[in-house]
């Protein structure tokens, strides 16, 4: 959530924000009449209490007619002092829900507009020209089959369309890939973390997951828990109501888990393959940082992801995403996104944002510093989401023969193989 100080201060700002995001400027009014009377009931509540204890030590000193008076005044002190309470609970009930609706301050430099508007800040890696190389390119599925390394069918007839197994030198590539991202974010200083899956809903909420994107959310009403779609929430809610001395930060974790996400709306949209499944494993990065190294730390995530894409040897763009989509929780996104040869268009692999204080807020994380305690800065970055980059280099590393050729990166963990080779089946 925001600074309340910062919305009744600076209330252009916020709406300025709010519609950059496409989202309800009228929201910041409704919740600035909220803070209002959350406040005015307040003082109105301190009030009353402070006139009820001083008629609480004059009552025993009175006596006759003026006692008698005072006990009426005691009488009907009790009932204001309750209906001040409940008008200030309300309010501030109000309040809080309203402030959990509104998305963080969108970053200045933010382009403003809808998915189509990102800016392409680089791009790194050469196309091949299969034409010029004398074949046409395989897509990820067919190559995935010739490989022995997906199936998809078994993984409709056992759980429904978008699951899939991975097989034989897919599981294996996999297990490679997750190693290698490990060993790169290990290098980088990161405290590798295998994470829960099953979160209870202030976990969830905490992280800005039960807003815009609740309805690509699994929930288990039996449990009340939540599948996570990244282990960015299990990480976030780790320190959730903790206060951190400043000399430990910057803490980075390298999180592993598998992510699960319903893609409601997604209906029609890359159903072949595995490129959007409703359950994948991933590396993810996060970070507590100081709020006033947020965009450092920003960069820093962009780096460690550029990095690993370049040592998959992919072509790729990094992109400034527009303001109309960012999640709830970002002021700023960066995405990279790397070729994919036989769609003819670049497609996200990687992600990073910085959240700011938004999410600390929420979840109650702050950060001492001397005799200041302020909440502090989260940010998140993927590594390796696993499909989407088996995607990736099986379509951008494939040969004419159907076989595909492992990044050097990859080849310690899978055994030293330079080659995946087709299987006969």
């Amino acid at each position: 959530m925001i600074d309340l100080r910062l919305l009744r201060e600076d209330p252009d700002r916020v709406r300025a924000s709010q519609r950059a995001r496409g989202e309800d400027v009228a929201l910041v009014d409704a919740l600035l009449s909220a803070d209002e009377r959350r406040r005015s009931s307040g003082v109105r509540f301190d009030e009353l209490r402070a006139e009820q204890k001083q008629l609480g030590k004059q009552i025993p000193k009175a006596t006759g007619d003026e006692k008698a008076e005072l006990l009426k005044r005691a009488e009907q002190l009790k009932a204001d002092v309750k209906a001040a309470d409940a008008e200030r609970d309300a309010a501030d009930a109000e309040t809080q829900e309203l402030l959990l609706r509104l998305g963080n301050l969108v970053h200045p430099d933010v382009p403003v507009g809808g998915e189509e508007d990102f800016v392409t800040l680089e791009t790194h890696g050469t196309i091949r020209d299969f034409g010029a190389e004398g074949f046409a390119p395989k897509d990820h599925l067919e190559l995935g089959q010739l490989l022995g390394a997906i199936d998809v069918e078994r993984g409709a007839k056992v759980s429904g369309s978008r699951f899939y197994f991975l097989t034989g030198v897919g599981a294996l590539l996999e297990l490679a890939l997750v190693n290698a991202a490990i060993a790169q974010a290990t290098a980088a200083g990161f405290t590798p973390m295998l994470t829960p899956a099953l979160v209870r809903p202030q976990s969830m909420a905490g992280t800005g997951f039960l807003g815009q994107a609740a309805q690509d959310v699994y929930h288990l009403d039996k449990d009340d828990l939540y599948l996570v779609g990244t282990s960015e929430v299990p990480l976030a809610a780790y320190h959730m109501d903790e206060i951190i001395d400043a000399d430990r930060l910057p803490l980075r974790y390298a999180g592993f888990s598998p992510c699960f996400r319903r893609e409601a709306g997604s209906h029609g949209k890359d159903t072949r393959g595995i490129f959007r499944v409703h359950q994948f494993d991933k590396v993810e990065m996060f970070s507590y940082v100081a709020p006033e190294d947020s965009q450092a730390e920003h960069q820093r995530l962009l780096e460690w992801e550029k990095q690993w894409l370049t040592s998959l040897e992919l072509p790729f763009r990094v992109i400034d995403v527009a303001s109309g989509d960012l999640g709830s929780s970002a002021a700023r996104k960066y995405d990279c996104e790397a070729w994919i040869p036989t769609q003819g268009k670049y497609r996200e692999l990687t992600s990073t944002s910085d959240c700011t204080e938004f999410q600390s807020r929420r979840l109650s994380i702050r950060v001492r510093d001397g005799k200041q305690v302020k909440p502090l800065a989260t940010l998140n970055g993927t590594l390796c989401a696993v499909p989407r980059t088996i995607v990736a280099i099986l379509e951008n590393h494939q040969q004419a023969d159907g076989s595909v050729r492992v990044p050097e990166v990859l080849r310690p963990y899978l055994g030293g193989r330079e080659v995946l080779e087709p299987v006969s089946r």
